[in-house]
């Protein structure tokens, strides 16, 4: 049987899956041998690692949410009206970014490489439309958003025949994967796909040469879309969560034990010469990320369903929020890195928390009071007040049938 009753704890998971999106971009400037728009110019190899960690699951965990949302949108909506609802949930966001949210990024990163004109001496090279980093047009952080539109655009007539009767022959099916751990099957097309691919074509998230990560990226949002199809799917993952998370443990050690020892393609002591040794150390990546995004699911379901007064404010904040923070810690971060006799650690901190205020801020005040800026940034319309007497009537209901 088909949920429709949107899941509490999928927007638990999303405002997590956020929050974690601000620690690690607030990491780059200072994580080391991570390339990045603006550097600190001492660099921390542990917070490399920390990032590097966070790298394997935070995107597919996104992704994987983005699919259960893909399934709630097309509740009694026609594969038209779907993708019009995209259109303005995600590409009219994507365009006010890449004009008016990421330009600042790029300018601030040609300051810190010696650029001395102002920021409307320079703005004008955005309408030359030159890649970055050779020109100035760019969506960077906002490439999430870019790819999420295209899939939904892609696979809106799928989603739509996925959720009407039509596909009951295949939803049933679906439910055998629900016994025992055979749900962890849909890890398996992933992990193949990524240790075939993944050396051959690096990330880049530039869709024209992102081939591999662009079908990974997608295999996830398809997981979230099938197990939030056929709920029992995650009610496996809920029973399943210790089992999820063990893989996902066991893996991150091993690949952090051979990549500590150096035992990895490349280095000193990587003594394997057959091939199968070699995509088996890369499939480790995938393993570890399949085995996290599913474990927290599965606790999320377990510990997260429950609903809380912030919970409306927060769900409506995440978007705006993720749209602004990069652009705001670049802002910041051309101005910390730049503090002499200040620790990493210090600078991190101070990136992290003020990142926050600020974006909070803007949301807050500039963009949630405001129709237009709603509507910019991806936001619903604003609920309408209710008439006074009707609400006035609501309110004597209850005083009537216990007087009776």
């Amino acid at each position: 049987m088909e949920t429709t009753q949107r899941q509490t704890y999928l927007d638990w998971l999303r405002i997590i899956s956020i929050l974690g999106v601000l620690f690690f971009h607030s990491a780059m400037p200072y994580a080391m041998d991570m390339d990045w728009h603006i550097k600190n110019r001492e660099t921390s190899d542990l917070m490399m690692e920390s990032n590097l960690f966070l790298h394997l699951f935070r995107m597919p965990l996104l992704f994987f949410i983005s699919g259960t949302v893909s399934y709630y949108m097309m509740q009694r909506r026609s594969t038209l009206s779907f993708i019009g609802l995209r259109l303005r949930r995600l590409f009219i966001p994507l365009l006010v970014g890449m004009f008016i949210i990421v330009p600042p990024q790029i300018y601030m990163e040609r300051l810190a490489h010696g650029y001395k004109g102002s920021f409307w001496d320079w703005y004008p090279s955005v309408f030359d439309f030159v890649p970055y980093p050779k020109g100035s047009f760019s969506w960077h952080h906002l490439w999430f958003i870019a790819y999420l539109f295209i899939y939904d655009l892609i696979l809106a007539p799928l989603f739509a025949w996925l959720i009407s009767p039509k596909s009951d022959g295949f939803k049933r099916p679906l439910a055998a994967l629900a016994k025992g751990k055979w749900v962890y099957l849909l890890m398996l097309p992933g992990i193949l796909w990524f240790a075939l691919l993944s050396h051959k074509l690096p990330e880049t998230n530039d869709l024209a040469h992102d081939g591999c990560y662009f079908v990974y990226w997608l295999l996830f949002l398809l997981a979230g879309f099938i197990c939030i199809l056929q709920p029992r799917l995650m009610d496996s993952l809920e029973r399943n969560r210790r089992f999820a998370l063990t893989i996902g443990f066991l893996s991150l050690m091993l690949w952090e034990y051979l990549r500590w020892n150096k035992i990895e393609p490349g280095q000193a002591n990587w003594s394997f010469r057959s091939d199968l040794f070699f995509y088996a150390f890369v499939a480790l990546k995938p393993i570890i990320a399949w085995g996290w995004v599913l474990a927290l699911a599965g606790y999320g379901k377990h510990y997260l369903n429950r609903t809380h007064k912030v919970l409306g404010y927060l769900n409506q904040a995440v978007y705006p929020f993720y749209i602004l923070h990069q652009t705001v810690i670049v802002l910041i971060v051309y101005y910390i890195v730049q503090v002499p006799n200040e620790s990493i650690l210090s600078k991190y901190i101070y990136t992290v928390g003020i990142t926050f205020f600020v974006s909070v801020l803007i949301y807050h005040l500039l963009i949630r009071p405001y129709v237009l800026t709603r509507f910019l940034f991806g936001m619903k319309p604003m609920d309408k007040p209710k008439p006074v007497m009707e609400t006035e009537a609501k309110e004597i209901k209850p005083v009537v049938a216990l007087s009776a």
